[in-house]
């Protein structure tokens, strides 16, 4: 029930996010279309510098923080507006626009792109429509998006590029931290099940290709509900984090360990060789694991240990398919639960011996006496 709540007021924040978005973005185009009216009106020859017109520009700069630019292609000569200046990390007639200073602005990673757009502009005459970073003077890095289109003289040879441009640095961190959201944990900040999935398929692919296994390993705290309760949720908290961490510790490059809602984790680990005994390698791997989380966590004054019940199952020994390997691991991780606290069971019907499954208890128990 409490995962419930948590992840219904993580979609309710999700959806204020996406609908100020959506707002911000529909007012945004309805101020670039205005200016790109006024624009066409300059490159046709019509004046934009009556009262009301240039009224218009400056309060949709202010509002919007959008600003004209137009770069005369034979003298490189570059006018900003006001409002530019700010976007690139200058102060108002600090310094003075060129193409040059423009290039040297934009991020080295960014330059080769940008170019190239507005030199197909000029060429085809298409709309230029770019977005790209910028270095100021301090090392900030800002993101921009540039439109603009060419205007020709009476012979119709291109004299010049137009066009607005607008910082959306807060847009791009928005959109990345939905992304962040759609696909990690926020509490611990490990992937979530989409993500689990995704790198499960790749490395099962990956174990087709190389002919080795790969173990999916559940792990589940055993007593999280009793910590709740007695403590709070924010020592629950606590519980899960020090968890992702300690789990994060035990892997190479190539593993991954999410969380999959509540006290619940899946460990993938890849690469393992086909030669070794199934049963040694299961209790290797469960014994990393069962030595890595049994130190003691601190809540409030207290000292507490958390233990785990693990449930194990190894491709393509025990499934073929994503979907059966993870439905395998949850019922040996339930098995183990059932057979008392830090126990492990391998799946696909083998049940380890109850002496090995004693001597790893034992071994974590060690470990959190001392």
């Amino acid at each position: 029930m409490i995962q419930l709540w948590i992840g219904l007021a993580i979609g309710v924040v999700m959806l204020a996010v996406i609908v100020v978005l959506v707002l911000r973005e529909r007012d945004l185009r309805r101020q670039l279309a205005e200016y790109r009216e006024l624009l066409a009106r300059a490159a046709e020859g019509r004046s934009i510098h009556q009262d009301n017109d240039a009224e218009r520009f400056k309060r949709s700069q202010y509002f919007a923080r959008i600003g004209t630019w137009d770069w005369e292609v034979d003298t490189d000569r570059l006018y900003w507006s006001d409002a530019i200046y700010g976007m690139f990390g200058f102060k108002i007639g600090e310094i003075t626009p060129s193409y040059a200073l423009f290039c040297s602005c934009v991020h080295p990673d960014d330059r080769i792109r940008v170019r190239e757009g507005e030199l197909r502009c000029l060429e085809t005459g298409e709309n230029h429509d770019e977005e790209y970073r910028v270095v100021w003077p301090d090392g900030t890095i800002r993101w921009l998006r540039e439109t603009g289109n060419v205007v020709r003289n009476d012979h119709d040879a291109v004299i010049k590029m137009m066009g607005v441009v607008r910082d959306i640095t807060e847009e791009k961190a928005s959109a990345s931290y939905l992304q962040h959201l759609a696909h990690y944990d926020p509490l611990t900040g490990l992937p979530n099940r989409l993500v689990l999935e995704e790198r499960l398929s790749e490395a099962l692919d990956q174990a087709r290709q190389t002919n080795t296994r790969v173990a999916l390993v559940f792990v589940d705290l055993n007593g999280f509900k009793n910590i709740n309760d007695h403590y709070g949720h924010a020592a629950g908290d606590r519980v899960l984090i020090t968890t992702a961490t300690r789990l994060k510790r035990i892997l190479r490059a190539t593993d991954t360990v999410a969380r999959i809602g509540g006290d619940e984790f899946v460990v993938i680990l890849q690469g393992l060789a086909p030669s070794l005994n199934l049963q040694d390698e299961a209790r290797s791997i469960c014994q990393k694991i069962f030595i890595e989380l049994s130190p003691p966590i601190s809540i409030g004054n207290d000292q507490r240990h958390i233990g785990t019940s693990l449930g194990v199952a190894v491709f393509p020994d025990h499934a073929p398919t994503m979907d059966r390997l993870l439905h395998i691991a949850d019922l040996a991780m339930y098995e183990a639960k059932r057979s008392g606290n830090n126990q492990y069971r391998l799946g696909g019907g083998q049940v380890l011996s109850h002496g090995r499954v004693e001597s790893l208890s034992q071994e974590a128990s060690q470990i959190q006496r001392h």
